[in-house]
């Protein structure tokens, strides 16, 4: 699987996902400067956590109209897969590659820890190396992950099996608590339509390695080598 990653002003965690990736597939990512109007040829295009542009308008706003994007919205509409991490989601909603839109968390602060997901659809190219209902643990680390649409669009994500991740308790329950930002019916993850583009806010690349503190993110990046090589 050969995957490229892509760079705005203001990226940080581009180097987390490349390990992840090379630690599941044994190939170095392509990096793709914002700015380029191509792409190499790619199995997965990968838009990474960070601040793209310092967040400046809205989170992703500006990002959303890099040149490099032209590429990414003409290669999803072919089929490749689009994974979207953290401030990558926010960029994916602001393309309208996604439905939705991340706002301020309930807490109005920036929240950086570890916290529990639920995998709720197992059967796509991201969470294939997971079981449905099974909660793993993940940092986060964003000010504007709290995920709102409105509930048409919420019952159709819910109803076509395109929720990916929710917050949950350690035991995999939907509770106040577990839900940290205030997202939506606590969700932290979704599909487009074709389930060939995902979103999600908290960071499976930082627990892929037992030297990091976890590796319940593995199984995303497994899942994608064993369903794209």
């Amino acid at each position: 699987m050969k995957a490229a990653v892509i760079i705005f002003p203001g990226s940080n965690r581009e180097r987390d996902v490349c390990a992840a990736l090379k630690r599941a597939s044994g190939k170095e990512p392509a990096i793709v400067w914002h700015r380029e109007a191509e792409l190499p040829a790619a199995d997965l295009i990968v838009l990474p956590g960070g601040f793209a542009y310092g967040d400046y308008l809205r989170c992703g706003a500006m990002a959303a109209h890099s040149p490099i994007m032209r590429e990414v919205k003409a290669r999803a509409a072919k089929g490749v897969p689009v994974l979207g991490i953290c401030n990558g989601f926010q960029v994916l909603t602001e393309a309208g590659m996604l439905p939705g839109a991340l706002l301020a968390n309930r807490t109005l602060s920036f929240v950086c820890r570890d916290v529990h997901l639920r995998v709720e659809n197992s059967q796509t190219i991201f969470s294939c190396g997971y079981e449905a209902g099974q909660v793993i643990r993940v940092p986060v680390a964003h000010g504007e992950g709290n995920f709102t649409a409105d509930d048409a669009a919420l019952d159709r994500l819910e109803g076509e099996g395109h929720v990916a991740f929710r917050y949950c308790s350690p035991s995999g329950e939907l509770t106040d608590d577990g839900n940290f930002n205030g997202s939506a019916r606590s969700i932290a993850g979704i599909f487009n339509d074709t389930r060939t583009v995902l979103g999600m806010m908290p960071h499976p690349e930082n627990v892929t390695d037992p030297l990091l503190g976890g590796t319940d993110g593995q199984g995303l990046f497994d899942g994608l080598v064993s369903a794209l090589q």
